[in-house]
């Protein structure tokens, strides 16, 4: 897939000119248009594909009777703009990941994607079963919104380096992309931290704003481009263990709907995560053998000393939360850490050992 193909209406967007076009949202004899905005590319493969189906299995539930309009990052707003847009009603609708308003509420992270945290599987049951979308909503009642899982990108690979990583002491003062509570990990092993949206990344690789930087995976990351300015790519991703999108609603307007509508919208949400997790975990590994085999991209695992000191430095950052004064946040971490207790049991005791023995001894 071509880079620029991708990228181009979320980089060249008139921002103001898309927003000036909007009026209210259309209703029409008991139908109803909502516009969706996102942190995506056009087109983007898994998160931004994802917005659009979520968008279309919507439409198609309600039988028409709600149609939502979905708006690439930069086409109606900045994609880290897009929560905002949701919040003053410039939006009903944002697709994006929680993680990216942090400035908002630490507790937000912990619905996206903690270092050393939940893998997929684990975040599902605590937010599903074990309290996680209680608390959830009450962090994002202050600010008008209603949040809901919408997919899923799984372990995630753990970044794109220009020069090979021997230890810690190649961190030190390198120039990295990782949003979250990851970011802060990062910088407490040495590194100097940004955040920026996916349509930004390339030219501050290419231009050498960056030294390294990481998104998703393979299936995303190819499309990105990465590979045509750092070779080295590592994994796994332990500050992004078990990465979830969200679909983020206006919660005024969403308890204005008929109740069947609401059903739909939740329904459509969940239908949707699981359906952009089994296209990354389906699409990944045949996206790495084309950046291996058709682009020279070289796989490495993170040495055992960034490894074992990033878990101590998540551990930090972790605790900072849990032990601060916001008190949904602390709420957050601490259900957070119980349910991880628990969670890891299972894990620990049955998935991960079957993935050992298979590796060691399953052939054929």
């Amino acid at each position: 897939m071509d880079r620029r193909s991708v990228l181009k209406k979320s980089l060249t967007a008139g921002v103001a000119a898309g927003a000036a076009t909007l009026a209210a949202p259309a209703i029409s004899q008991g139908k109803m248009e909502w516009r969706m905005v996102t942190a995506w590319p056009k087109n983007f493969p898994g998160l931004g594909v994802g917005a659009e189906n979520l968008a279309k299995r919507i439409t198609t539930m309600s039988g028409g009777r709600l149609t939502v309009k979905v708006y690439s990052a930069g086409e109606l707003v900045p994609p880290l703009q897009a929560l905002d847009a949701v919040i003053n009603g410039t939006a009903e609708m944002c697709h994006s990941a929680a993680y990216y308003w942090q400035n908002k509420n630490p507790g937000l992270s912990f619905f996206t994607g903690v270092p050393y945290g939940m893998t997929s599987r684990e975040l599902t049951a605590w937010v599903r079963f074990l309290g996680g979308q209680e608390i959830w909503d009450e962090i994002y009642d202050q600010f008008g919104v209603q949040g809901f899982l919408s997919g899923d990108t799984g372990t995630q690979a753990g970044g794109w380096f220009r020069n090979e990583l021997k230890g810690l002491e190649d961190i030190k003062g390198l120039r990295f992309r990782t949003p979250g509570l990851g970011g802060q990990v990062w910088q407490k092993l040495g590194a100097s931290v940004t955040n920026m949206a996916a349509g930004e990344i390339f030219q501050a690789l290419q231009t050498g704003t960056l030294d390294a930087a990481e998104f998703v995976g393979p299936y995303n990351d190819l499309a990105l481009g990465f590979y045509q300015i750092a070779k080295n790519y590592y994994f796994p991703s332990f500050i992004e263990p078990g990465l979830a999108t969200e679909l983020t609603v206006n919660k005024s307007k969403f308890k204005a709907l008929p109740a069947d509508l609401q059903e739909i919208v939740r329904t459509a949400a969940q239908a949707e995560y699981d359906n952009v997790s089994s296209d990354m975990f389906a699409n990944d590994p045949r996206a790495m053998r084309t950046l291996v085999e058709k682009h020279g991209v070289k796989v490495h695992q993170f040495p055992e000393s960034i490894l074992e000191a990033g878990a101590k430095a998540s551990a930090e950052v972790i605790s900072a939360v849990r032990d601060g004064d916001n008190p949904l946040a602390k709420k957050t971490a601490e259900s957070f850490i119980s349910a991880l207790k628990l969670l890891r049991e299972r894990s620990e005791s049955a998935d991960s050992p079957y993935i050992v023995a298979r590796e060691k001894y399953f052939k054929i």
